[in-house]
Order: structure tokens, then C-alpha cells, then sequence
């Protein structure tokens, strides 16, 4: 296993600036968003200018591009608005591998129309996942054609809201380019009442053959807000790196959703597992 960083977590749009923050904290793979360039996350077009300079921009600092982010809401009401952004993911993935990765991470949506991460009585419905197929099937179709990998993420606000649901939604896709990336703090919940073990074990149980990339979120002290650094909540994190090394699980583990100004003790707690 190995560290990264989601490169939102830094505040800054300069990319020299962003990429040296990261190898400065000991990090040197990044899940990547062209915000982080100045650009749109699903910019229309990326010519060849801006690929090579991203490009370079890691290779110079030793940073590996581990994914880039392709977030949008699969399910929005608004099928017009759905399609576009379907069709603006599809250009990210056409340009993956010339940016420097082969992975694109993915939102499974849902029927909020302004919020991606909000949850909706929608979500659980019948043309809510038959919506999201028809998004995927578009997009695993050029990710077959590009050999990039797709990877969805269990989120408790979203269609894809368990591991039983991605598990569902992996097998009935049956596609080789279609991956999972696992939170625990997604599988587990706010609430996180009682022992996380059973619901830990279990996610890994049903979904370790498929995922492709680990997150290190922590789940904030209860009426403390939603952004923490690892450490310093409630997430049993011995509970989860075990359950990472008995499931075989050998990728990147990515910190997410806490402030900059926390990265390096957040860096500092979790070398004890991935050193």
C-alpha cells in the first residue's frame, strides 16, 4: 500500500503549486482534479498543451497521477443536463492516459437536482438505477475503447448508497472497466453506533475482488461538522487497515475531506499503517 492525496484537499488552482504541496508532505501519488490545473472539473475539450503540462508537472516532481477525477450527478432530473455531463466525462476519458492515468473516478448521483452528495427519496427507485445503467453504459463503452478503468463509490446520499449495491451493480454490469473505490467512512455511517468491524469486514468481503482504490476519511466527533482529519474522530482505523491486509488489498490509500492545515499530522497518524 501507498499514501496519496485527493489534490482538492489543497485550496489553490496553481498546479506547480498543489503538486509541491503534495510532495512536500511525503505524498507522491494524487488522485487529480483539473480544477487544480484552473480548469473545468469536465472541461469540453483538453488540448494537447494542457495534457503534456500536466503531464510534466508530475513527472518532474516524481508524483504518480493514481486517478482524475470524473464526478457528476448519473441520475440528475434533468436529463438534457445529464447528458451533456455524461458526454463532458466521456472527454476525460478519452484524455486519461494522456494526462498520466488510466483511472477515473465516478459519482452514482442522485435526484437531488443542486446537490450531488445530498441523499432524495428518489434515489432508491427503479428508474433512478435505470438511469444510472444508461449513463454507465455510455461511459464503460469508451472506457473499453480507451482501457481506462471506471470506479464508483458506495455513498450513503447516492444511488450506489452500500456495499450490497455496488456489489449489485458490479455483477449486473459485468465489465472489466468498471471498478469500486471503498470509504469505510461511507460503509459505516455518521451514526456509527456499536462496533464498525461487522460492517467493515463485510464491505471488504463482498467487494475486495474490484477495488481499486482505498479512501482515508475520517468520521468527524459527533456535532463537530463534517470535515476531520484521520486521528481525530471515530473511525476504527486498526479495525479497517486489518480488514485491508486480510482482504489482499495492496493500493493506494487516499486522505480526503480534511483541511489543508491538518495534512501533516493526518500524513504523521496514518504512517503506522502504511509506512
Amino acid at each position: 500500500m501507498r499514501l496519496g492525496i485527493f489534490a482538492r484537499t489543497y485550496v489553490g488552482t496553481d498546479l506547480a503549486g498543489v503538486l509541491d504541496a503534495a510532495a512536500n508532505h511525503g505524498l507522491n501519488a494524487v488522485h487529480f482534479n483539473l480544477r487544480c490545473a484552473g480548469l473545468a472539473a469536465l472541461p469540453g475539450e483538453l488540448d494537447d498543451t494542457a495534457r503534456e503540462s500536466i503531464r510534466e508537472a508530475f513527472r518532474q516532481r516524481g508524483l504518480e497521477m493514481i486517478g482524475v477525477s470524473g464526478t457528476f450527478n448519473a441520475i440528475h432530473p434533468d436529463a438534457e443536463k445529464r447528458r451533456a455531463d455524461t458526454e463532458r466525462a466521456v472527454t476525460l476519458i478519452r484524455t486519461a492516459r494522456a494526462l498520466g492515468t488510466s483511472f477515473v473516478s465516478l459519482c452514482t448521483g442522485t435526484r437531488d437536482a443542486n446537490d450531488m452528495w445530498r441523499a432524495h427519496l428518489e434515489n432508491q427507485s427503479a428508474a433512478a438505477w435505470r438511469d444510472l445503467r444508461q449513463t454507465l453504459d455510455r461511459l464503460l463503452e469508451v472506457a473499453h475503447q480507451e482501457n481506462v478503468l471506471l470506479g464508483i463509490e458506495p455513498e450513503h446520499a447516492n444511488v450506489v448508497n452500500s456495499a450490497q449495491a455496488a456489489r449489485r451493480l458490479l455483477d449486473e454490469v459485468s465489465s472489466p472497466n468498471l471498478r469500486v473505490i471503498l470509504d469505510g467512512a461511507n460503509l459505516v455511517g455518521a451514526e456509527c453506533a456499536g462496533s464498525m468491524a461487522p460492517v467493515l469486514e463485510e464491505g471488504f468481503e463482498l467487494l475486495s475482488p474490484d477495488i481499486v482504490q482505498v479512501h482515508a476519511k475520517e468520521i468527524p466527533p459527533a456535532g463537530a461538522g463534517t470535515i476531520a482529519a484521520p486521528g481525530s474522530g471515530r473511525l476504527d482505523w486498526a479495525c479497517y487497515f486489518d480488514c485491508m491486509r486480510r482482504s489482499g488489498y495492496e493500493g493506494p490509500v487516499v486522505l480526503h475531506n480534511l483541511e489543508e492545515t491538518d495534512i501533516r499530522d493526518a500524513v504523521s497518524f496514518l504512517r503506522q499503517w502504511v509506512p
